[in-house]
């Protein structure tokens, strides 16, 4: 990390100011070849963590009227010496100004290599890294609030625990290697056996929280189903508040599938409209439909939506049997039923009386979907949640090697052997949070940040 790299923080194109930044070795002495400051006894004082007024120069001329931020190492962002230069927002200024950098000794930053400075000086690990790229891609308050959680390090501290928990495994089972097995005491081998569970009930809790994790981050793909004209299209124009399903009397007016996202409750929904479902001698009609069969099947959540005053079809009937656990029934047209008239219930799922028109259970469709996610409890903002497939991925495998360590521990095999598995877990977990990763998956984890973050 010898260079000094230089990139622009702001995205390209005309705006009220650009930021560009520079990290590295050679910071300070680029800065000051370049900028000129109108308080020069404030700037020779060093002061960290200030904005300083001046001018940018590039051989005597003058590019920009600037603001320049100083954050020196080890307490900047990157753990080196970092400036920010504030200039005026259009793209012509900025790139002279980068131009500038580049001709007194630094080179253009790669994507997301400022970020990697910092995992590589120890300034944040790669939770937090990969907490960045998430907090940039929210798109609901609450994927925004848990890449924040995870940014400030909650989950890094829940991991590096089972690390060290994991650590204290293996130091139990090399202690024991230097004995031989007919003085290890059947009292360790039990000493073990109820570390390695708790560790395993740590790990598990956390495996549990990822499934809200996830669908928090990445959102929840939801499939509106029905027959024809019970109001699915009302439905997906409601919740997006914009007419974007045609909405007629006509049956069979949504033949394809209709794809948006929308924020419910602070939960992301993969918005799926369907074709009705019902017997077609349209050719085109019965394509949608054989789609909105196998849209049931990766669906996270249905609601399916049927007509108050009708009782349900053989279809609907199969969809609330086949699909139970993930089915929200949306008693649709409430506002049609006569004034003795009963709406037609059906025995399982989730059930919601629901008006389109009269903007009826729409509050109990946000809470349902809620209970949906959190699995009807109350996740806090201190909670620790797993919502990155490769850190997942890697806990689960954790998970797989400690229940063979239990295994073998359980089996009585020798304490060489059970280090093997234990020692694995360790492997995984610390290619979590960095403790030991090969540099492709560093290349492969920020290649995918931004130029200049």
């Amino acid at each position: 990390m010898e260079d000094t790299i230089v990139a622009m923080a702001t995205a390209k194109g005309e705006t009220s100011i650009h930021i560009l930044r520079l990290s590295g070795p050679e910071a300070e002495k680029i800065i000051n070849e370049c900028f000129v400051p109108r308080n020069i006894e404030r700037w020779a004082r060093q002061e960290n963590f200030t904005l300083n007024l001046g001018v940018f120069r590039d051989e005597n001329r003058v590019l920009d009227e600037v603001l320049v931020g100083r954050m020196l190492a080890p307490f900047s962002f990157t753990g080196e010496d970092v400036y920010e230069i504030n200039c005026h927002g259009g793209i012509f200024v900025a790139q002279r100004i980068l131009q500038s950098c580049l001709r007194h000794g630094a080179r253009l930053a790669e994507p997301g290599e400022f970020s990697k400075r910092a995992f590589l000086n120890g300034k944040l690990d790669l939770v937090q890294a990969e907490a960045i790229i998430d907090l940039i891609s929210s798109r609901t308050e609450t994927s925004a609030n848990l890449a924040l959680s995870q940014l400030s390090g909650g989950l890094s501290k829940a991991i590096l625990n089972l690390r060290e928990g994991i650590l204290e495994l293996l130091a139990f089972i090399e202690a024991s290697i230097d004995f031989p097995e007919d003085e290890v005491d059947e009292l360790d081998r039990k000493t073990l056996e109820s570390r390695v569970l708790k560790v395993l009930a740590d790990v598990q809790h956390l495996l549990e929280g990822s499934k809200t994790g996830k669908i928090l981050r990445d959102g929840l793909l939801t499939v509106i189903v029905g027959r024809p004209n019970v109001g699915k299209s009302s439905l997906l124009n409601a919740l997006l508040r914009e007419e974007r399903a045609i909405v007629t009397d006509i049956p069979g007016t949504t033949r394809d599938e209709i794809r948006e996202s929308v924020s419910v409750g602070g939960i992301l929904l993969q918005l799926v409209d369907t074709a009705g479902i019902c017997e077609s001698n349209d050719l085109v009609e019965r394509l949608g439909i054989e789609r909105t069969w196998k849209a049931l099947e990766t669906a996270e959540l249905i609601l399916l939506v049927v007509q108050a005053n009708h009782p349900l079809t053989e279809d609907e009937h199969h969809i609330l049997s086949a699909h139970s656990e993930k089915v929200i029934v949306i008693i649709n047209k409430i506002d049609l039923l006569e004034k003795d008239q009963h709406v037609s219930l059906p025995e399982a799922g989730i059930r919601i009386p629901f008006s389109v028109i009269q903007h009826i259970g729409f509050e109990d469709l946000e809470m349902a979907i809620r209970t949906r996610v959190y699995q009807g409890e109350v996740v806090g903002a201190a909670d620790p949640l797993l919502s990155n497939v490769r850190q997942i991925s890697h806990l689960e495998r954790c998970f797989t090697s400690l229940e063979q360590g239990l295994l073998s521990i359980q089996q009585g095999m020798p304490w060489d052997i059970l280090s093997i598995d234990i020692r694995q877990a360790l492997q995984y977990v610390s290619e979590i949070t960095g403790h030991n990763v090969q540099e492709s998956l560093l290349e492969d984890i920020f290649s995918r940040f931004c130029i200049g973050k």
